[in-house]
């Protein structure tokens, strides 16, 4: 692929020519190895290399045009200017997109240099080695029937008319081992564990491959639980997977879009327990796929979403910050229509826990570890939810998986029954979050 000074020659050449003049530029290329195994053998080997661009050309009368390419040669840059002017004269009339006021801001200064990828054997090798260790760590455990291994290399940039210019590249590798046990007489359990990091030699495989065979085998004695009101424990991945999925409460495209839990009034009200703060910071020093700048090339910072149960900011595109009077946040995406999208949470971790707080000690407590089925059973506009999860009842402190069972109660209502934060955070993919603790949720078990 052309560099970014050689695409931003060509776009300002092509525009010049077509008589643009005002456009921006937004791409990525990645390049991506990936494996999984069978029983020893390689099951699937995936090599790509892709790339997106989004061009949007302004007209003399304001109105916005948008295109996507995967072609940046001067030709293809010429004919996507081309295509995006002329879908410009069909553009919408209302709230039109326009360059972020922070484009040519400087960014943070991060440093996350690319770590080169390995030869695909590596990849082979190391996950065979691990879907094997894995089968031997408990007669129970009989296929690994989900795994993978994979390697990736990124570059973005953002260009537009009025001279932003930024670029950036990024490596990652991640591991998944997925587990299911048989046993005569028995249902199957299963369980899985996930990592990523910058690169295969940072990657923590052996504690994906710990936590895979422990959590796997912790299921192993299951049993019903009665339907009921229980105190429950989410742990960071589950709790994560919560905020995201009514991250409506917080956006400010749904908020202006009214498909949201809040209005733009609801800035500086008590949604939370006053023990939860949480933050959007894509620049955190444990997020692995940290950006400084997005779509629209404003910078990313740390963003406090909530402030001791106060929501205290919306997450903001350069529109709807004009909308609302408030400054870009940088988590925006281009496309035929800007969207908003949190990065990397971080929970903060809360006040030293009591005894009562302990699973060590705890009594009738429901331990969540994983929701299913977010996509069917969350009603974002309603805030409701109802998920199937795999966790374990606390029993004086011993776990018993829980066969079947769902949890379910109303968003707004679990926010402000939170009852502990604990001081402990856990490092997930989507961010940092310690366990949290809700004082009564409906848990509804097996007939």
């Amino acid at each position: 692929m052309p560099t970014i000074q050689d695409i931003a020659s060509y776009a300002e050449t092509s525009a010049k020519q077509l008589g643009i003049t005002k456009y921006d530029v937004y791409g990525s290329t990645v390049d991506e190895t990936s494996v999984q195994v069978d029983r020893g053998e390689p099951k699937q080997v995936k090599a790509s290399s892709r790339s997106s661009v989004i061009v949007r050309v302004w007209n003399q009368q304001g109105k916005v045009g948008v295109t996507s390419t995967s072609d940046v040669d001067p030709t293809g840059m010429t004919l996507a200017l081309a295509s995006a002017r002329d879908a410009s004269y069909f553009g919408v009339e209302d709230h039109i997109p326009d360059f972020s006021p922070e484009a040519t801001a400087p960014t943070a200064e991060v440093n996350l240099e690319p770590v080169p990828p390995v030869p695909v054997g590596d990849l082979i090798h190391t996950l065979v080695d691990l879907e094997k260790q894995l089968l031997g760590a408990h007669p129970a455990i009989a296929s690994v029937p989900y795994n993978g291994l994979a390697q990736r290399s990124l570059n973005r940039f953002y260009l537009n008319s009025d001279g932003a210019l930024r670029q950036e590249a990024r490596s990652y590798a991640s591991v998944y081992l997925y587990s299911k046990t048989e046993q005569e007489g028995r249902k199957p359990r299963s369980a899985g564990a996930m990592r990523v990091n910058r690169g295969l030699p940072e990657l923590d495989l052996e504690g994906c491959l710990r936590e895979a065979a422990e959590k796997t085998i912790s299921h192993l004695n299951y049993d019903k639980i009665a339907s009921g009101k229980y105190r429950v424990v989410f742990s960071a991945e589950a709790f994560l997977s919560l905020l995201g999925a009514f991250s409506n409460l917080y956006n400010a495209q749904s908020v202006l879009d009214n498909r949201s839990l809040s209005t733009p009034d609801s800035l500086g009200t008590t949604v939370a327990s006053s023990l939860l703060t949480v933050y959007d910071d894509a620049l955190h020093p444990e997020n692995i796929s940290a950006e400084t700048f997005d779509g629209e090339g404003t910078p990313t910072r740390r963003v406090a979403i909530l402030e001791k149960g106060v929501l205290t900011h919306f997450l903001h595109s350069a529109g709807t910050a004009k909308r609302l009077g408030a400054t870009p946040t940088g988590h925006a995406s281009i496309g035929a229509k800007v969207s908003v999208s949190p990065s990397f949470y971080h929970v903060l971790p809360g006040p030293t826990g009591q005894r009562e707080f302990s699973l060590d000690y705890a009594d009738q407590v429901v331990f969540v570890d994983e929701l299913q089925a977010l996509h069917a059973g969350v009603n974002a506009l309603q805030g409701s939810f109802s998920l199937p999860f795999d966790g374990w009842l606390v029993h004086q402190g011993e776990r018993v998986s829980i066969e079947s069972a769902t949890v379910a109660g109303d968003f707004r209502d679990l926010l402000k029954a939170i009852v502990h934060v604990e001081p402990e955070v856990e490092i997930t993919p989507g961010g940092l979050c310690p366990r949290i603790w809700v004082e009564s949720l409906s848990i509804t078990g097996e007939a």
